[in-house]
């Protein structure tokens, strides 16, 4: 495909093989110069409900992003709408379970610091009356000098959002980096599940910094000269005003604490491109709380005129990471800038930049992603940079051999008649998904040769799902299962709609076989992290009432062979959907009243008298309505279980079969159950064990898991009998029993999910340390499978350490 250019910081070159984008849109659309699309890639897009319609119209590129926990973010002209997906267990629609919240717009507008209010006002009146119309027109026309707009319309809504990885905010979940038309830069959290919290102004806040070095980078640069020049003032605003933001991944620094001992410190930077090509790289100690959480920023000049997109390079090499940022401008050229990571543990940088493309085209770099790679033939990881640059896909393939740092390049043409709006990468497999504003999307599927690599593609027509639509973003699912289509009604009959309706719409990617494959071989095993993947489960499992048999095989496999909980916990969600398929589906209203009800009612009722007479018609009518409510009632109650269509004509009668086969799954999700709570009172009192020197009394019911393990006589488990012996022993007879809040009794371990008094107070256990939550407030998991207590300040940290833990059941973050 392209010749290699070997060295650390060598550019790259073409070979006379190369395919270089041509001159005009004159090449045919549909002509790709790389393979079509071949038989064991063939994709079958199916559309997924519900579509999720948008109150205001989208706004900036690429107004569609999806995190790694499963929200997707829409930047529209008011806020930024956060779409989370769910992988409900306790429902029983097919469709996609969406919990939906919103990022409101700031009131107020942005006023970037250039200097002190009196001086920013006395220049903004002198520009405004100056006599050369280069200088009055060029600053009343600029909505960076002028946000408000006086006669010009508001500059409301967001230009960008962008994701933070898993983990970053207080409940391990993502942060939301959010960049509005008036160039505000917030960091967002949800840590309610209700509301969005702003925690940072990073615009406020590097203004700030900017105005205490008198707009210097560095200490030896030289004044530029006062506000006053329109020059120095139109620098000063260039220098503050973001393009576009990207989070690394998450790395470690090393904490020195006062007793001289070191910690790692988990971190992430947020790479900020501004409009003069300058980066500010922040460094954020995790979890990020707040203002206080800022470790540092550190300027880089990126030396590229009208930068445009910015992304992360990170590669692994031997143990090695390697870190830097690709910069791409509007005039075409794309380069990778080394970054310096000052005490971050294990990480290196480029001595010097590499130019991926050096060509002054008029290209504008739209969007850019880095995959990373395994490469099959060189035996080792590499990078795979993909640019969308008008209607092509320019590609750059990076990898580190013993000659140094080799770079292969080219382009991919042919794919759109129309310019890219958008581009999304399922980073697992390196699948690569573009768009345009006609409907057309193109996955582009890599695929390594002895050089470099090729892309097999094909391409998918939204028309035929949607019907006649325009498109304008799009994003891919974490596990590559969804595909996210922002779209508005397409042309009808050669005619425009009237009206536009903003909709977020969904597409599958993968079959219901590919997503158990992949959760089976899953090195992540994490539930929660795979909810795309386990919906698609879900919604086989409800369409068809059973699990397929080749699935159930796999996994008692893998639980004989492995022992993992992750595969006990996929069995339970499993059970669990199978459970919830076979419920009867409520035909009715479920709080309208049933009449059935009140004709028993009032044939009990106490002034009717109490004849024996009476009471055998009473019985009579009691059957007679319990017979009725069988046969008649189907929607009156939601329990009731439904037609099973496995279980086939040959049940006579149904309904008695039907509550035996819930009767016995109810059986099989209380026995994992049991089994994924005994494993983790394993650990709990592993922790125990660890931690403890002598009889000591922790919040932890030490005493009453040891009980309640060793209760069940066909629980025979060496490794816990042992591990309890040796607790027992620490302890030296010692109970530490629970006591009731209200009434000082004691509260007996004799139930994992809540406790009882003798007085009959009931209190929730916690699910994390099975202690009774005596308390008005506690943490629910995502999913409402268990909750957990608040840590406490008295509580130590390996303590603290088990309540950050996720749901024993499900993997689910607990709020």
């Amino acid at each position: 495909m392209a010749a290699a250019a070997a060295g650390s910081g060598g550019s790259p070159a073409l070979s006379s093989g190369g395919e270089e984008p041509p001159a005009g849109p004159e090449s045919p659309a549909e002509e790709a110069v790389s393979a079509g699309p071949s038989a064991g890639f063939r994709l079958t897009a199916v559309r997924r409900e519900p579509a999720v319609r948008l109150q205001h119209g989208v706004s900036g590129l690429e107004p569609l992003a999806w995190s790694e926990d499963h929200r997707v973010s829409v930047s529209t002209a008011r806020s930024i709408a956060v779409l989370e997906q769910l992988s409900d267990i306790h429902s029983g629609g097919q469709e996609l379970v969406i919990h939906r919240t919103a990022v409101p717009a700031p009131a107020a507008g942005c006023l970037l610091k250039v200097g002190s209010k009196k001086e920013v006002a006395e220049c903004k009146e002198k520009f405004a009356n100056s006599k050369d119309p280069t200088v009055s027109q060029t600053f009343m026309l600029d909505r960076v000098f002028n946000p408000e707009g006086k006669s010009l319309p508001p500059m409301r809504g967001f230009k960008y959002s962008s994701w933070s990885p898993l983990g970053c905010d207080a409940n391990g979940r993502c942060l939301l980096a959010a960049l509005t038309m008036d160039n505000r830069l917030t960091i967002h959290a949800n840590l309610n599940r209700l509301q969005w919290v702003q925690l940072v102004d990073l615009t406020e806040i590097y203004g700030e910094r900017l105005y205490e070095t008198s707009y210097k980078l560095s200490k030896v640069e030289t004044p530029r000269g006062e506000l006053g020049d329109f020059a120095e003032f139109q620098r000063r605003h260039s220098m503050q005003t973001p393009v576009r933001m990207e989070w690394s991944g998450i790395c470690t620094t090393q904490q020195v604490k006062h007793n001289n001992e070191c910690r790692d410190v988990g971190s992430v930077l947020l790479a900020v491109l501004f409009e003069n090509g300058n980066i500010a790289a922040w460094q954020f100690q995790l979890p990020f709380v707040g203002k206080e959480s800022i470790t540092s920023c550190n300027t880089i000049e990126s030396g590229i005129n009208s930068p445009s997109v910015l992304s992360w390079w990170e590669y692994e090499h031997n143990n090695r990471k390697m870190s830097g940022l690709i910069v791409g401008s509007a005039f075409g050229p794309v380069k990778i800038l080394p970054v310096n990571l000052k005490a971050v543990k294990g990480y290196f940088t480029l001595r010097q930049p590499v130019v991926l493309w050096q060509e002054m085209d008029q290209l504008p770099v739209h969007s850019i992603k880095c995959i990373p790679l395994y490469h099959p033939y060189q035996k080792c990881s590499c990078s795979l940079v993909v640019a969308a640059r008008g209607s092509y896909v320019f590609w750059c393939l990076l990898l580190i051999s013993k000659a140094g740092l080799n770079v292969h390049n080219s382009h991919v043409t042919g794919l759109h008649s129309l310019p890219i709006v958008s581009m999304t990468a399922d980073k697992q497999n390196g699948t690569v998904y573009t768009c345009s504003s006609d409907g057309k999307v193109r996955q582009l599927i890599p695929i390594f040769t002895d050089v470099a690599l090729k892309f097999e593609h094909q391409l998918i027509k939204l028309s035929e799902v949607f019907g006649s639509v325009r498109t304008h973003g799009i994003a891919v699912s974490p596990c590559g299962a969804y595909l996210a289509v922002i779209t508005t009604e397409g042309m009808t009959n050669g005619l425009h709609p009237v009206n536009k309706n903003y909709q977020v719409q969904f597409v599958t990617l993968k079959t219901f076989e590919e997503a158990a494959a992949q959760l089976l071989e899953s090195s992540v095993q994490n539930l929660f992290r795979q909810v795309d993947l386990t919906d698609l489960v879900r919604w086989k499992i409800l369409k068809d009432k059973h699990i397929p048999q080749f699935l159930q095989e796999a996994l008692d496999k893998k639980i004989e062979s492995c022992g993992s909980t992750y595969f006990w916990r996929f069995k339970l969600f499993l059970l669990r959907i199978l459970y919830q398929s076979m419920q009867k589906t409520p035909s009715e209203v479920m709080w309208r009243p049933s009449h059935e009800d009140t004709k028993v009612l009032i044939s009990d009722s106490p002034g009717m008298g109490s004849t024996e007479d009476d009471h055998q018609e009473e019985g009579t009518s009691k059957q007679a309505s319990k017979q009725s409510l069988c046969e008649v009632s189907k929607g009156t109650d939601p329990d009731d279980p439904a037609d099973d269509t496995l279980a086939h004509s040959s049940d006579v009668g149904g309904h008695e079969p039907m509550e035996e086969k819930l009767l016995e799954i109810q059986a099989r999700i209380e026995a994992v159950e049991m089994h994924l709570t005994r494993e983790h009172m394993k650990r709990v009192l592993g922790e125990v064990y660890l931690h403890t020197w002598i009889t000591e009394n922790t919040s932890i019911p030490t005493r009453g898991v040891c009980d309640f393990l060793m209760s069940d006589e066909g629980y025979d488990d060496r490794t816990a009998r042992v591990l309890i012996g040796h607790i027992l022993k620490k302890m030296n007879k010692q109970t530490f029993p629970e006591h009731c809040s209200l009434c000082k009794e004691i509260l007996p371990f004799t139930d994992r999910k809540q406790a009882v008094c003798s007085n009959g107070h009931i209190w929730l256990r916690c699910f994390l340390t099975y202690q009774s939550c005596q308390s008005l407030v506690y943490r629910r998991c995502l999913l409402h499978d268990s909750i957990a207590r608040h840590p406490t300040p008295e509580d130590p940290e390996w303590i603290k350490r088990l309540l950050q833990g996720p749901c024993t059941f499900c993997d689910s973050p607990v709020f």
